[in-house]
């Protein structure tokens, strides 16, 4: 949130609205299956409400959008995503205690199903009374000191996140010739000299200062000229400047700290993360437990060797681990010069090629996932040799490392999957990988695997 600060009603929607319709919800379906409400259903609604207010503050339910059916869309499913999350941690929890039974399947179910239905209605009605209050003038006037591309930029975010209930005013700079941005110019309300007195005489309640921070003479003259009015005032430094990944803003006792690249799967990011491989890689991995048997069978008989082939990889952060496929190759090569897989290569078996081709070689990364090594989505693992090489080739390459590495990606959905024996086709893969953690979400991850899928039945890639 821009400047730190949230609407009264949206900072209090934020933190209860979720979490108190779903054990609102669970009431309801109490009274609808008839059995009374007793303290096991406590239990679970309590439990339910604080699961809850964990996993939807990961997503932006309340923000005040256009409406069109594409934005109504990704709520919906989103929302859907996040109710799934809660199912399935209070499900883990229920076989982990054993609760399973205390519980009418008719109340259950009515839960499951009504839950959603009141989500939508509430955080809708949450929508409508934000929009409410911004025809009726209730948002906070704002001006931006720094008509430059910093300020264009604060500018455009205000406008676009009309959640904040702020407006910007005006501009002010004392550049007004070829070094202010043109479209700023119109709304140039003046010099740095003006900003206190504009701000009194329109009752301005936030101040943005987006000067470079080399102005620090001007900066202080206008921050002391402020001291007469009641504005609150914001320093915006000039971030951009770096390539960002997941930037923001925190403190170490008191001393506030920007963070120019950082890992998305930070606090209840990374619980749902992992709770999704989890769950995912479990139940994908007892449905398909039957299909692995039997390559493991294939594997042995067709060729000499071990069913799995091993391989050190460089894992989160850097850390190697062993990343463990079905061999398809003559040769288990795990060495400091690692030859990649080509088109026609000889080294691997007929089966090989089969199991190359279709990815089945990848399944039994499915118990890296489980033990905690891998993630099903993310930057796929290279090599340790080949991790050696292309970090002093290709600026940024390790940065890929700050999440852990992914059955399937970002990457691989577009085109840079398979051989990469190229340092441009190598550079495409970490340009993807970067961008998969500049915009990490659950749902990110849910279409990569949809894509994937899709992308198996007729990618020609694979070798």
């Amino acid at each position: 949130m821009v400047g730190g600060y949230e609407h009264p009603a949206l900072s209090l929607a934020k933190r209860l609205v979720n979490p108190l319709v779903i054990f609102i919800s669970l009431i309801i379906a109490v009274e609808i299956a008839s059995p009374p409400f007793n303290g096991m259903h406590l239990l679970l609604g309590v439990l339910a409400f604080l699961i809850g207010s964990q996993v939807f503050d990961g997503f932006d339910f309340f923000e005040i959008r256009d409406a069109n059916q594409a934005g109504v869309s990704k709520h919906g499913i989103n929302l859907l995503i996040a109710w799934f999350v809660v199912i399935a941690i209070l499900a883990l929890l229920d076989m982990a205690t054993g609760l399973r039974g205390a519980y009418d399947q008719h109340v259950l179910e009515i839960w499951t199903f009504l839950t959603p239905v009141l989500l939508y209605i509430s955080q809708s009605a949450v929508r409508a009374y934000l929009e409410s209050l911004r025809r009726h003038g209730q948002i906070r006037r704002a001006v931006i000191v720094g008509a430059n591309e910093l300020g264009c930029k604060l500018g455009d975010r205000i406008h676009r996140q009309r959640s904040m209930m702020v407006r910007v005013d005006a501009f002010f700079d004392d550049r007004l010739d070829d070094r202010c941005d043109p479209k700023l110019l119109p709304i140039v309300a003046g010099g740095l000299q003006d900003v206190a007195d504009y701000v009194t005489k329109f009752d301005i309640d936030l101040v943005y200062i987006s000067l470079p921070i080399l102005d620090q003479p001007r900066v202080i003259n206008l921050v002391n000229s402020l001291r007469d009015t009641t504005a609150s005032i914001y320093f915006v430094p000039d971030v951009f400047i770096f390539d960002l990944v997941q930037a923001r803003l925190d403190s170490i006792n008191g001393i506030p700290v920007i963070a120019v690249f950082e890992s998305p799967l930070v606090g209840i990011n990374a619980v749902h993360k992992r709770a999704f491989d989890v769950v995912v890689s479990g139940i994908v991995l007892l449905m398909i437990s039957p299909i692995m048997l039997v390559i493991a069978a294939l594997v042995k008989l067709t060729s000499k060797g071990p069913v799995f082939f091993k391989q050190r990889r460089y894992g989160m952060d850097g850390d190697e681990i062993w990343v463990y496929k079905f061999r398809s190759m003559t040769v288990c090569e795990d060495g400091a010069s690692i030859a990649q897989a080509t088109k026609n290569d000889a080294r691997v078996t007929r089966l090989g090629a089969f199991l190359r081709k279709s990815s089945l070689d990848e399944l039994p990364q499915l118990i890296n996932v489980l033990q905690g090594s891998m993630s099903i989505v993310g930057p796929r693992p290279h090599a340790v040799a080949h991790n050696e090489h292309y970090r002093k080739l290709i600026r940024g390459y390790m940065w890929r490392h700050k999440v852990k590495p992914g059955i399937t990606g970002w990457a691989q959905v577009n085109g840079y999957r398979g051989e990469t024996d190229t340092i441009d086709k190598m550079e495409g893969r970490v340009l993807h990988d970067i961008t998969y953690l500049k915009h990490w979400s659950i749902w990110l991850d849910i279409t990569i695997m949809l894509k994937t899928v899709k992308l198996v039945f007729k990618d020609s890639q694979a070798y």
